[in-house]
């Protein structure tokens, strides 16, 4: 809903907060306790991805921002919420066992969307959306719960800050689009944050 009205780069703004928002709700259900040096760095480095947003956005905030809020919302406890289910269930049995649980709930949205369309998509579009569905939203959490379970909520989390830049290498690689040098100073300077939040202690509660 957000992405019909917000330009894709001014996305990142919020996406950059998804980390924050993820060690938040790991503090609040999963029992972790990250110190103060691990939200220092946690809220410098969405600082950082915001800033880099913005920049690329010319500052410039829509009211879509409302529903990416929302977003991030629901994202950081989802995450946090299929961390602790993989303790026990494992990657892959997580998320599969979310899809079969929401199947019946999102069967008739949907449904109902696919009928308001006057045609089939074209091909590419249907090729981007097999890999969204196969790549990005179920095999990809195969390794991202895991993650998450083993190394920690609130600091595997952090890895996220660098999305933003990874979409745009995609981007430069696979659409040919130019890549400001200032990208690369960004992306650098969230790696260090990142490294600095992993060197943070996260305790978790007995």
């Amino acid at each position: 809903l957000a992405m019909q009205t917000v330009p894709a780069s001014q996305g990142a703004v919020f996406n950059g907060l998804l980390p924050l928002s993820t060690a938040a709700f790991a503090a609040l259900r999963s029992g972790e306790r990250p110190s103060p040096a691990f939200w220092a760095w946690a809220v410098l480095g969405a600082a950082l991805v915001t800033a880099y947003a913005l920049r690329q956005g010319e500052g410039a905030l829509q009211t879509g921002y409302l529903w990416l809020l929302l977003a991030v919302l629901l994202g950081g406890m989802g995450y946090a919420e299929g961390a602790r289910a993989s303790r026990t269930l494992g990657g892959g049995r997580t998320i599969c066992w979310a899809l079969v649980i929401s199947a019946p709930v999102v069967a008739a949205p949907v449904g109902w969307m696919a009928a308001q369309q006057a045609s089939w998509p074209s091909a590419p579009v249907i090729y981007a959306s097999a890999y969204l569905a196969l790549g990005s939203m179920f095999l990809g959490f195969f390794a991202w719960y895991r993650g998450l379970a083993v190394g920690g909520i609130a600091r595997v989390g952090q890895v996220q800050l660098l999305q933003p830049f990874l979409t745009v290498l995609a981007a430069a690689l696979l659409f040919g689009e130019s890549v400001e040098p200032a990208t690369y100073v960004f992306a650098a300077a969230v790696i260090a944050v990142i490294a600095g939040g992993r060197r943070a202690i996260v305790r978790t509660k007995e």
